[in-house]
């Protein structure tokens, strides 16, 4: 391993993998259904596919199962790549790398709710609407803000990623090799002190 490749935890980038695979199917499905169905603001040529909606929602069930375990490594032992406590003023050295270290965790932050917020709104949708017509529907219009918010999140994650780490920073995220110290063996160990942690917290 190049020695200016930063290392990132194994189990990070599987689900950070397997959830990005997920949330950008998720993003292309739903807008073709938006496109199919609605289309008010932009549609494209694509061709009509009839259980789009099905297909949507099956990405979106899959990101439901798999994004609360990201969401939990994500705010324990990702915790440092998220919003910091002095992010905010931080952000007032415009130009310096703190700023930049600064707005990319704010970002990912951002995300991690975006991501968040659609699955909430989803849920709360009904397959029969769109196919009924029904544009105006509460719960239409939020998750349609929040395919935006996720969008817009998810370019300005990939490019403060290249700005922030470079293309090794990419490139680490889909190299397999681990550390010893980093083996599936001990995941499960890892698990249940982590859940000793978090009920001595509580007691």
């Amino acid at each position: 391993m190049s020695r200016s490749q930063p290392y990132q935890p194994l189990l990070l980038r599987i689900l950070h993998g397997f959830n990005a695979l997920l949330i950008i199917l998720a993003i292309l499905t739903s807008f073709w259904v938006y496109n199919t169905y609605d289309g008010r603001l932009i549609r494209l040529p694509l061709p009509n596919i009839p259980d789009m909606i099905g297909i949507h929602g099956t990405f979106g069930l899959w990101v439901l199962i798999i994004f609360p375990f990201f969401a939990v490594y994500s705010f324990h032992r990702g915790e440092k790549r998220l919003i910091q406590a002095d992010s905010v003023n931080k952000l007032s050295q415009v130009g310096k790398p703190i700023w930049w270290y600064s707005l990319y965790r704010i970002i990912n932050t951002i995300m991690l709710l975006a991501a968040t917020w659609a699955l909430i709104t989803g849920r709360n949708m009904k397959e029969e609407w769109l196919p009924d017509g029904k544009l105006d529907m509460m719960w239409y219009n939020l998750h349609v803000s929040a395919w935006i918010i996720l969008v817009i999140c998810l370019i300005v994650h990939i490019l403060m990623g290249l700005k922030v780490g470079g293309v090794p920073l990419i490139v680490s995220m889909f190299n397999w090799k681990y550390r010893p110290s980093d083996s599936p063996k001990l995941w499960g160990q890892n698990i249940k002190t982590f859940l000793n942690k978090t009920r001595g917290t509580r007691e």
